[in-house]
């Protein structure tokens, strides 16, 4: 679980170095992907960074091989990340609980 909130935390700080550039968040429709590949519909960032902003150029997927969900605006701020846990479902304790961005310290 400590994996997916530095995995998450990571994310984070990608996201708000897009948001420095470009002065939004990727929409939901975009996703994490516009954090590697420049999006080519929606709001068309100006400022995207050669390169990205995540590195080795591709968005990680959780440390349960399932990729994080992404939302924005989100239901708990301007984004909401996600990792349902061990078990890929909602909900869940110990090793399945999700791991929600919002909740992080």
């Amino acid at each position: 679980m400590v994996e997916a909130r530095v995995q998450i935390q990571n994310l984070e700080t990608a996201l708000r170095l897009y948001r420095l550039d470009n002065g939004f968040y990727p929409s939901t429709e975009q996703g994490l992907e516009a954090l590697v590949r420049k999006p080519e519909s929606g709001r068309i960032p100006a400022k995207w960074r050669d390169g990205g902003y995540l590195e080795k150029n591709k968005v990680p997927g959780d440390p349960w091989g399932s990729p994080f969900i992404y939302a924005s605006p989100g239901q708990s701020g301007d984004y909401d990340i996600i990792s349902w846990g061990a078990d890929g479902a909602r909900g869940g304790e110990g090793f399945d609980a999700d791991i929600k961005s919002w909740e992080l310290d």
